[in-house]
């Protein structure tokens, strides 16, 4: 069973409704019973939406640690990491090495960063069949600084190169929207549902 976590914070109907027209069964549900797959989404603020995780975050540490697949989309992908500069700073989940800083305000380029960009590619299990320079839809205006470069499974440019995909073993993460970025998103959302 594909679990859509329901903390309070995200786009969970839009998620669960591409899961399903891949044909696959999921539940939105505030637990994790039952959950062979974890998907957290966010839209928001990240120490409000890890005041929102705090009832699960023992029960996600515990499911990402028994090798069961976890992806987090766009904020939900932010949480994974240790920590967020975003307003003053907080501690995520932890469940990769890294921090989320502000994208730069760079002159000619408005933040947040809204839209379609370009990938590029490094980790073929997340973007099996999925061909170079595709694009996908973002909005955000903070991005993760990983520690381990090997987790890095896809870029994008705005400004700066950043982080676009997320992989170590079990552990996903999108900070574009898979399930608003057409076949594309389709395709890379269905790499990790039958991972």
């Amino acid at each position: 069973m594909i679990v859509v976590l329901d903390y309070g914070m995200g786009n969970l109907k839009s998620v669960k409704k591409a899961i399903d027209f891949l044909g696959y069964d999921s539940r939105i549900q505030n637990d994790l019973q039952g959950a062979t797959k974890l998907i957290i989404p966010g839209v928001g603020a990240f120490a409000e939406a890890m005041k929102h995780l705090a009832p699960f975050r023992e029960e996600i540490e515990a499911f990402a640690n028994s090798g069961r697949p976890v992806m987090g989309i766009c904020l939900g992908q932010q949480l994974l990491f240790d920590r967020s500069e975003e307003h003053g700073g907080s501690e995520g989940l932890g469940l990769l090495p890294g921090v989320v800083r502000y994208l730069p305000r760079l002159e000619g380029l408005k933040v947040p960063h809204m839209g379609w960009n370009t990938l590029q590619v490094r980790d073929r299990v997340l973007f099996e069949g999925i061909d170079p320079g595709s694009q996908v839809y973002f909005v955000h205006s903070l991005y993760t600084e990983c520690v381990e470069q090997a987790d890095i499974a896809a870029t994008s440019t705005y400004g700066i190169e950043f982080p676009a995909a997320v992989r170590r073993e079990n552990i996903w993460g999108c900070q574009f929207h898979p399930e608003k970025s057409g076949i594309i998103g389709l395709a890379i959302l269905r790499n990790f549902l039958a991972w």
